[in-house]
């Protein structure tokens, strides 16, 4: 059942745009919508849980079988991806209209299913491959309005940035398994990791899965697809972005712990850029005027805090056992956040979809006065903001003061010189907390606060259908909820999930999860006091201090970076084509060719090794020469004829020929194949004389010709040589007594050539049909391809 979880929403895919075509009269999405809840019952129902896989035989020749693993942090993710997904469906519809809903709920459950692969693969090539599934079809979905040129940019730099990422994932990945003697699951590298700290491949194999867990979660400095990608649908935003997507870099490093965590460079890098990332973009969420913007890069901060978290619990595998507990308390603040963040971040994405949907703009310099006629959206978003800033009784209250704790306790940590270095973690942490005040009461006040401005909005608004409530009021209850009784999470989802990142250690020590909400007068509840009173302050004196954003250039920014690579990427590639291709055939051959010989001759100087022997040849009848000379005639005749008849009817008589030489060795089956080419070659070419365009030499000088000369003479010698060395040099015994032996045995058939091509030699054979069959499809798009009426000229 487990591997069937993961492929059902990748074979429903299949069935929707059927259902979408031939049944109008209902949503598409309610279709969709019993598929993610079944699979949230089923997840669910694992609670306790008790880890266990499946194994499926995949690529057994590679030793690569489809190996799945559920435990708690993969239980944990598969919760988050079906209860979400399952809001967010029941939110499309009501949100989205009726076109092209065939391609959306596609989309969305190619992405659904490729992220329950990424978090249960055991795999690591399963899971690099519904890696590389995510980012293909959150192209598709950020994309989805693709007739909007910022549609197509912010999916184009999300697929670049994380496809990219992805390579690099692919790379680590290979390390390892080259460290691990040619294994490709997960949890064999854990067992075999406390081996590997001083292999040369480990920090390289580190560094590079890294960079695809910081690609994919948009930590600094690859956050910037991030807010590009804001120009997807609102439905896609709450999934994507809060919930899902973005969270895999995060399960990355995670899943990855136990294997790197001894290192004090991964320690570090995963600190040290998470917070990096809390505080730069929370404190540029603050000059968003865009509703989506804004909580972009509140994502972006929210998912830097997460990650810091996990540096710090990667602490836990150093120092003395006395310290493993505090430490692996940051382990717990990460996978309590992590599920609060997807809670109050996924009803405020909803919450600003409602207020576009309704007022027809998401910019708050025009918004402003709404809570008069959209109470009920604005009781989520003032849930999900103060959950957002930290403030009590809400869930997110106690995973930040959780937050600061950990922060407080990395500085008071005597490794890796963080007795020196560690202050500035709290520092930061309280830093990064005072924007994320700041731009939760920003999105708030200046959206449903102060005096209406109903000469601002596109439409009139008013409060949005029950239906598009409903999914946004149940997370604004569960943030309340998870905020009031924490402890039902403790035990259940967030323990196991804890252990799963310490490998162990959790359940080894004994340790259970017990969340309070008050502790008593310490440095966390004072910093926290700070944030709130700071955060008011520049709340209120927001319109004079903002013009500090004003120092922060444009050109000299990450995205103009990003711009300006890719255009010069663009130029240069466009003018280095224009230089080589020329649009005539003959010159693609000329490059083809003149590669080909300097290759092969350069082999057969450097590798071959004997004499060319001629001993073993036999002798060359008269009415060989004849039929060489005909051919040798015929191409000649082909290549100076200066009527494309003459042309064609020499090309007839060169293949007829060969035709002949296949009769005289003996093998009329390939006689009679190349008749059969060759007469239908040249039928077609005299059915469509009439149609070829005038015969033309765009070259005719004699250094042009002679050139061409040399190289047809020095790729005849050249095949020639090859023939004669493959002849006279042979290392092995000819394949053809095995053929002979084994065709009937092996494949049950009496025709040698059939079972040569069909299983012998199945792959050549099943790759031309493939080939045939893409040809014949595009053929067929360009046989059906009609311009609309008065565009004739429109696909010339």
């Amino acid at each position: 059942m487990l591997n069937l979880a993961i492929v059902s929403p990748l074979i429903y895919a299949l069935f929707v745009p059927f259902l979408y075509k031939y049944v109008r009269s209902i949503h598409t999405g309610w279709f969709v919508l019993p598929l993610p809840v079944l699979l949230f019952l089923y997840f669910i129902q694992h609670l306790p849980l008790t880890p266990y896989g499946q194994t499926i035989p995949w690529i057994p020749s590679l030793g690569m079988d489809f190996q799945v693993y559920m435990d708690g942090l993969g239980l944990l993710f598969s919760l988050l991806i079906t209860g979400i997904g399952s809001l967010v469906v029941l939110y499309s519809t009501y949100y989205l209209p009726k076109e092209k809903l065939g391609h959306f709920y596609v989309y969305l459950l190619l992405f659904m299913g490729a992220m329950l692969g990424v978090v249960l693969s055991d795999n690591a090539m399963a899971l690099y491959l519904f890696w590389e599934l995510t980012s293909f079809s959150s192209f598709l979905l950020i994309g989805y309005w693709n007739e909007r040129e910022r549609s197509r940019y912010g999916a184009q730099k999300s697929m670049l940035i994380t496809v990219l990422g992805g390579l690099s994932l692919l790379g680590g990945f290979l390390l390892l398994s080259v460290m691990s003697g040619g294994s490709y699951s997960i949890r064999d590298w854990m067992a075999m990791a406390d081996a590997w700290p001083q292999h040369p491949l480990f920090f390289p194999a580190m560094l590079l899965i890294l960079l695809g867990a910081f690609t994919k979660s948009a930590q600094f400095p690859f956050y910037i697809w991030l807010p590009d990608a804001m120009e997807a649908p609102t439905p896609v935003s709450a999934y994507l972005h809060s919930a899902t997507m973005v969270k895999a870099g995060i399960y990355l490093v995670a899943r990855f712990t136990p294997i790197f965590a001894v290192s004090s460079l991964w320690v570090w890098l995963v600190m040290g850029i998470g917070m990096a990332t809390l505080c730069w973009a929370s404190f540029h969420a603050a000059r968003q005027t865009d509703l989506k913007g804004l909580l972009a890069y509140s994502t972006v901060s929210q998912l830097g805090l997460i990650m810091s978290l996990l540096g710090a619990g990667a602490l836990a595998f150093h120092g003395d056992p006395g310290d493993r507990r505090l430490y692996m308390a940051a382990v717990v603040a990460a996978v309590f956040h992590l599920i609060n963040h997807a809670t109050f971040k996924g009803s405020l994405f909803m919450a600003a979809g409602i207020v576009d949907h309704e007022t027809g703009t998401r910019d708050i310099r025009r918004l402003g006065g709404l809570l008069s006629v959209m109470p009920v959206t604005f009781t989520v978003a003032v849930i999900g903001s103060l959950s957002m800033a930290g403030v009590p009784p809400f869930n997110g209250f106690l995973s930040k003061e959780m937050f600061f704790a950990a922060m407080v306790q990395v500085a008071n940590a005597h490794l890796f010189s963080l007795d020196v270095w560690g202050i500035l973690f709290p520092v930061l942490a309280w830093v990064g907390s005072v924007f994320t005040f700041l731009y939760s009461l920003l999105f708030v006040g200046k959206t449903f606060l102060g005096a209406p401005r109903p000469s601002e909005w596109p439409k009139r608004p008013h409060e949005a259908p029950v239906g598009m409530l409903v999914a946004p009021v149940v997370l604004a209850v569960l943030v309340i909820g998870f905020g009031l009784f924490p402890n039902v999470l403790s035990n259940t989802v967030i323990a196991p999930a804890v252990d799963a990142v310490v490998n162990g250690l959790f359940r080894r020590e004994g340790l259970s999860v017990h969340i309070s909400h008050w502790h008593g007068w310490t440095i966390e509840v004072w910093m926290t006091i700070g944030v709130i009173v700071l955060g008011v302050l520049l709340y209120r004196k927001f319109d004079s201090w903002r013009r500090v954003y004003g120092a922060f250039s444009q050109r000299l920014s990450l995205n103009h970076l990003y711009d300006t690579v890719v255009r010069q990427m663009e130029e240069q590639s466009y003018s280095l084509t224009s230089r080589y291709m020329t649009g005539y055939v003959r010159t693609y051959f000329l490059y083809i060719l003149s590669v080909m010989i300097v290759l092969l001759v350069a082999t057969i100087v450097l590798k071959v090794d004997g004499r060319l022997s001629l001993s073993h040849l036999a002798e060359v009848g008269i009415h060989e020469l004849i039929l060489a000379l005909v051919a040798l005639i015929g191409t000649a005749t082909t290549v100076a004829a200066k009527s494309r008849l003459v042309a064609i009817i020499a090309l007839g008589s060169v293949g007829y020929t060969v035709s002949l030489f296949f009769v005289l060795f003996r093998a009329p089956d390939l006689a009679l194949t190349q008749l059969v080419i060759e007469t239908i070659s040249v039928s077609l070419f005299l059915l469509c004389f009439y149609h070829l365009p005038k015969l033309s030499r765009h070259e005719k000088g004699v250094r042009f010709r002679l050139g061409n000369a040399l190289i047809s003479l020095g790729v005849g010698a050249l095949v020639s040589v090859i023939a004669l060395l493959a002849y006279s040099e042979k290392n092995f015994a000819s394949i053809a007594q095995y053929h002979i032996e084994n065709a009937y045995e092996k494949a049950a058939g009496k025709n040698i050539v059939n079972v040569i091509l069909v299983d012998f030699r199945g792959f050549d054979t099943l790759f031309e049909i493939c080939v045939l069959a893409i040809a014949a499809l595009g053929i067929y798009a360009l046989v059906k391809l009609k311009a609309p009426k008065g565009e004739s000229g429109k696909y010339e």
